[in-house]
């Protein structure tokens, strides 16, 4: 399992711990993921997903995972979101039709 979050693509970062005596030794920025389920209210059902925290708070901004998804690119969506994307869109599409 990728440490990227499923929701924004926020990924391990890499630099350099420095210390007191500028002496430089390579480390990881971990991004803070967590394992959290989401409801999608157009599909009726719950997601699980790898998000990062801040992705979290966006989701919750937005008023939900189904406005977060519709506004969000596709670039950095994992392969999941991309198809939770395309079946929300397409149920909000039958919702506007009916």
């Amino acid at each position: 399992m990728s440490r990227a979050c499923e929701l924004t693509g926020k990924a391990v970062m890499t630099g350099n711990t420095v210390s007191h005596a500028n002496n430089k030794s390579r480390r990881r920025f971990l991004p803070n993921l967590c394992d959290v389920t989401l409801i999608s209210e157009a599909l009726g059902q719950n997601v699980r997903l790898r998000v990062s925290a801040a992705a979290l708070r966006s989701v919750e901004h937005r008023g939900g995972l189904d406005a977060f998804l519709v506004k969000a690119g596709t670039g950095d969506l994992s392969q999941r979101a991309r198809l939770l994307k395309k079946q929300i869109t397409k149920k909000l599409a039958e919702q506007q039709a009916a």
